[in-house]
Parts: structure tokens; sequence; C-alpha cells
């Protein structure tokens, strides 16, 4: 019998499953994330399936949250983007300030007009100078250009300069996305770079696992659409695994409840992923999907990434009051787990004077050679104090503090990571989960409540209560996920976007969740009507789409979520490893858009990777496009691993039909799509 074997590479967890060829599971396992090198966590989870069924795998197929984790948290390797025709306002709607600092963007003269024409030559000597001054310091170079997918010319050439200079990747804004809009395509171009040894490395881990127990089948990655790529698609656009995990989890979340229509809302360690499933299938989103602030040109499947996890930190955040993410801490009932002598430290922080270093310990995250480049003196030698086990910051800040400040410089850069009170912690203080040191996450919730009263004034609970600090938390937590789960049902509807869903659903959430909350907003409003009596209206969800929970957290917050909100509940078999088992499930399948438009009367223009080409009717124009793109299609999803694929088109125009000039043609994107099944091991 051929296995498929699925592994999901998480912020905590790395989940592995054996499926038969029926699609059943048959066997799994989880093991914690080693973040340090992902191979040891891999290793340790393959080691507990069934070793005498690994030799007949057929198929291995990855799906990994690490990508989405890295964009809701703005983490990444040092990038350079090389940014051709770009003026300060497009920088500027970008966001690459935010995500890079101004050190790592150069704006060079170049790019297109709209018709493909160029408007600048580029100047080879700038550009030169700009890949000179950054080689070296970089992980790889991401490059866009004004109008780059009407003519791509100048991000070719820039490309090719690059590589003639320095051995690093290089990434180009046209060969991740094909619609205008330059700021988001400059955006979508970084953040595919700043992944590429986040996932190379992760790609590496498995390829020695995998090798030192003889699995020698094809390894797929899944992509943001559900989809599959072999590794050396994956390599060239990391981008497109933003949201694998989440993909996978949509794919396995069905698979494992047998629903078609539902709800389906992933927590894991980092992030909560929502989506919504009609037909066996999630939607899609080929404006690019929101992850955390950021809304790269990836075709993804639709969901709501939002910095909510098991290992988000809880912490006071301005006017907020208490707020849960988006960073990611490692919990106190896992560092005692596995650093046992920390909880000497936690049970004497609990009887000191609060402050902010306690609960602080410091640990490495991963090593990024480029970064650990950059490092200096007092840097290096945190970096190499970090590798002897976690560092008490309460400690360094009292005998050391050129390391505390060097160790906070580290943890800015994602090369560290704090300890800090999260919901997992809660859960364990409350019995809800017990794998790791409840003494320790009941020592951390002590800790955490004097924080809170002393210092920010925030709780009224008494000394030495950890129980009801904890629960404080869990009900924060199954109220985000109730708004969330609201915002996203308002964004379903089609009646606003993200924004004005998420003002609208704060108030639908205090509704939603009973007398309590609205009777604490009336009393805050003097306007607000009475929440006596009975309501006028309530918030509902529909009963045929219930909530479908999964992920490791998803039996300790969904039943208390799914009460709230009068939705059913299911929480299939296997859901804690939902994502492993959706890593399987999937297709290859490659989309090519071409556009065309009509610039004068009798002319139409194709933009090709080569550059438009003008023909003097439609139907010639469509064929053409239609031509290319099935091609091209054709190709990536064979060079993507597919056994073999068929190619399907569909055409989306733009056109005007008015009593004057009749049916008038403005511009229309054809689109090819390639899908087959993965090739397997014969």
């Amino acid at each position: 019998m051929a296995y498929s074997l699925g592994i999901d590479t998480g912020g905590t967890f790395t989940d592995v499953v054996l499926l038969n060829a029926q699609r059943q599971v048959v066997a799994s396992a989880k093991s914690l994330t080693t973040r340090f090198d992902l191979a040891q966590g891999i290793a340790g989870a393959l080691d507990q399936l069934p070793q005498a069924w690994l030799g007949q795998v057929s198929l291995v197929s990855l799906s990994t949250t690490l990508t989405t984790n890295s964009v809701v948290e703005g983490k990444g390797s040092p990038v350079c983007v090389l940014l051709a025709g770009y003026d300060a306002l497009q920088v500027k709607s970008s966001g690459l300030v935010d995500l890079l600092g101004n050190e790592g963007i150069v704006c060079l003269p170049g790019g297109h007009d709209a018709g493909g024409i160029a408007t600048q030559a580029l100047d080879e000597a700038a550009s030169r100078a700009a890949i000179t001054q950054h080689m070296g310091r970089v992980s790889a170079f991401a490059i866009s250009a004004t109008f780059g997918v009407r003519n791509p010319e100048h991000e070719v050439q820039l490309r090719q300069w690059v590589q003639e200079m320095c051995d690093v990747p290089v990434t180009c804004g046209h060969e991740l996305a094909s619609s205008l809009g330059a700021p988001r395509r400059a955006l979508t171009a970084a953040l595919n770079a700043r992944m590429i040894f986040h996932v190379k490395a992760l790609i590496e881990s498995v390829q020695r696992t995998l090798a030192a127990r003889a699995i020698d089948a094809p390894l797929m990655v899944v992509q943001g659409d559900g989809s599959l790529i072999n590794v050396a698609s994956a390599l060239r656009r990391p981008v497109n695994t933003v949201l694998s995990g989440p993909a996978a989890s949509v794919l396995g979340a069905c698979a494992l409840s047998g629903l078609q229509n539902a709800v389906v809302a992933d927590m894991g360690g980092t992030t909560t992923d929502i989506a919504v499933v009609r037909n066996g299938l999630p939607e899609l989103s080929f404006d690019g999907a929101m992850v955390g602030n950021w809304r790269p040109m990836v075709e993804a499947v639709k969901v709501y990434a939002v910095g909510l996890g098991g290992d988000s930190e809880v912490r006071l955040h301005g006017g907020d009051g208490l707020t849960i993410g988006p960073r990611r801490v490692v919990p106190l009932s896992l560092l005692a787990h596995q650093h046992p002598h920390v909880l000497a430290a936690l049970e004497r922080q609990q009887h000191e004077t609060p402050h902010a270093s306690q609960m602080r310990f410091a640990q490495r995250l991963h090593a990024d050679a480029a970064l650990l480049a950059r490092l200096n003196d007092d840097e290096l030698f945190a970096w190499e104090t970090l590798a002897q086990g976690p560092v008490d910051l309460e400690r360094a800040n009292m005998e050391n503090r050129a390391l505390a400040r060097a160790i906070a410089r580290l943890e800015r850069k994602g090369l560290a990571i704090y300890s800090g009170f999260t919901p997992s912690d809660a859960a364990h203080v409350l019995g809800l989960s017990s794998h790791w040191s409840s003494a320790g996450a009941t020592f951390a919730a002590r800790i955490w409540a004097r924080q809170m009263r002393h210092m920010y004034g925030l709780g009224t609970w008494k000394q030495g209560d950890a129980i009801g600090p904890a629960q404080d938390v869990v009900a924060k937590v199954v109220d985000t996920i109730c708004q969330k789960l609201i915002e996203a049902g308002l964004n379903d509807a089609g009646q606003m976007n993200e924004s004005s869903a998420g003002k609208v659903a704060a108030l639908l959430t205090a509704m939603a969740l009973g007398g309590g909350k609205a009777a604490a907003l009336a009393s805050a409003s003097p306007d607000a009507p009475s929440a006596g009596g009975s309501a006028v209206f309530q918030l509902q969800f529909s009963p045929s789409m219930p909530l479908v929970g999964v992920g490791a957290p998803a039996s300790s917050y969904y039943p208390a979520v799914a009460q709230a909100l009068g939705v059913e509940l299911q929480l299939p078999p296997f859901a804690e490893v939902a994502n492993a088992v959706g890593a399987v499930l999937g297709q290859v399948s490659q989309r090519v858009h071409l556009t065309l438009t009509q610039p004068a009367r009798g002319v139409f223009k194709v933009f090709t990777a080569q550059g438009p080409v003008d023909f003097g009717d439609l139907a010639s124009a469509v064929a053409h496009a239609q031509a290319l793109a099935g091609a091209e299609a054709h190709a990536r999803a064979m060079a993507a691993g597919a056994a073999q694929a068929e190619v399907v088109y569909s055409q989306r125009n733009n056109s005007v039909n008015n009593d004057i000039d009749g049916n008038v043609f403005f511009e229309a994107v054809v689109t090819a799509t390639a899908s087959g099944a993965p090739l397997r091991k014969a």
C-alpha cells in the first residue's frame, strides 16, 4: 500500500500524518518545532510514526505557517529593494519603509508607462553602485519597476546585473503579480525576498530528515491557494506560500469534518485563520489576502489571518486595555517544561516588587547569516551567550546592562525570542491543557497579575490569585475570536471591507455575547439604548454554516466561542493535525494571466513577458493571449511537479455598451489554469 505523508511546520508544533490510498488518516504525531534547527522537530515527529510504513510513502507534502507568522509579526531576513521609476509617494504608499526601513530601499531612474514604453533609461552606473553597497549585507534582492507587468525589461536588466555581481537570490515583481498597482507589487516582491532564506532552511531541513529515513518520494509544498508545487518552484516564489498553513488547514478541516459548507477557524501558536467554505471549496482572493497588516499580491484562500494564537503575548496596549498578540513569545509553561531550572526564578519573582523584566527569559530563535553578518561585538557576544541556554533578563539588567540591551536588539531583529504570559499559560492554570508545566504557568499568572495591577492599574485580582487572571485571559481570547468571526462574516457578505468590518464587529460582538457586555456599553455611553428588557434584535449565525475548529488549542477555546455565538461546533477527529492532513490533499495548479487593451480604435495590445504586441482585431489578440498563457501555465504546472496537466481558459472583460458607440471594448484579462495530480513515486 502506498501512503501519503503530510508535514506541517508551525510556530509551536510540527505535525505529521500518514494517509492511506483512501485518504484516511492511519497515523499522526506532534513534536515541538525547533526554530533554531527545524530538522530536530521534524525528526521528532516522524520518529513517532510506524517506521515500516515510511518506506511505502509515495508522496510527501509540506505546509507551513512560518511564512504567515513572519508577515504577521513583521520579521524576516534583510533585503535590498531596487525600485525603477518609483516616486516618493509610491514608496510611501507601498509600506516598504515600515517593512524594511529606509536603508533597504533604493530608487533608480527607469520604468515604463501604461503602454509599455520606457519613460527613462536605466542608469547602469547608479544601479551597480547600489548593488555593490548592499551585497554581502542582504540575503536577497527584490526588484520592481513602474508598469513592470506591461514591460518587464528594466526588471530583467536589473536582475541580470545583480546576478553578475553577487550570488544571492533575486525576485522580480512581474514574476509574482500580473495586476497594476506598483506600490503593492513592490511590497509583494520585498516580502518574497525576505522569505527565501526561511523557506530554503525549512525545505532543506525536511529533505535531510527524509533522506536519513530513506524516504525518496517527491516533496511538494502547499501554496496559499491550496495547490501544490515542488520545492524548486517554492524557492522561486516563496511569497506564494504565505498562507500555506491556513490553506492546508481549510482542506484538512473539510476532509476531516465531511462538511461542504462551514466556517473554518484554525488556531495555532501565532495566528488564528478564519475561512468560509462553500460546496467543499474555500473562496479564493485574487486581489491578495489580508495577512496581518499587509495585503501582498498573492492569489490565495480568502482568510482572515490575525495575530492571535496560543503563544501570543498577553499585554497592556495603550488605551485599548488588555490585548493579546500579535507578538509571539515562549509560554512560561513551555519554558519551564524544557528548562526546569527557571521555576526557581519564577517562584522568587512572584514575591518581588513588580517590574517589566520579570518573566522575561531570552532564547535563540534561528540563525540568519545575513543578519548575523551585521551584528556588532556586543550583539555577537549576546548571540554566543544565548547558545548556552535561556538568559534571565531580570538578572542581566542588574548585572550586565550591555548584554540586556544587546539581547533586546537581537529580539527586534528576529534572532532571539522572549518568554511571556500567554493564553497557553492561562489554559494550563485552568486545567484546559496539561502537556507543559502547570507550575510554571501558575507562577507566571501571579507575576503577570501583579504587574498589571501595580504597574498599570489593571485588574482587581487578589494577591497570589492565578485562577482569576487566567479566566480573564481565556475570556479575552474567546471575545477576540468571536469578534474576528463576525468581521469575517461581514466581509464575506460583501457589505464592507476589512477596515469597516473591524469597527462594526466590536459592537456586534458585544451584542452577541449577551447582556453583560451590552450593559457595560450602555453605562459607558449615555446615548446608548437601555440594556434592560428584551433585545430589539439579535445577531445570529446561519444554522447551515457550522463552525469547524481545528488546531492544537481549538478544544480549549472554541466550545466557549460556539456557545457565545449560538453556532453549531464541530471538532473533528485529528483536528489538532488538520494542516498536515490538508497538505497532501491538493493538486498542482498554475495560473497565468495576460492583459490586453484597446488603446486606440482598431488597435489591440497584448502585454507579454517579452513586451507588448499589437493586433488589428480582438479575436486575434485573444487567441494570441490564450496561446501564450496556456503554454506558460502548462509548462509551469509540469515544472511544479504535475504528473500531467489540463488547461482551461477564462476571460474577464472591461467594456461599455451605450446607444451612441455601441459595445466599446477597453481591456480584458485572459487566464489560463493548468491543473493535475502531483507526480508520485512509482
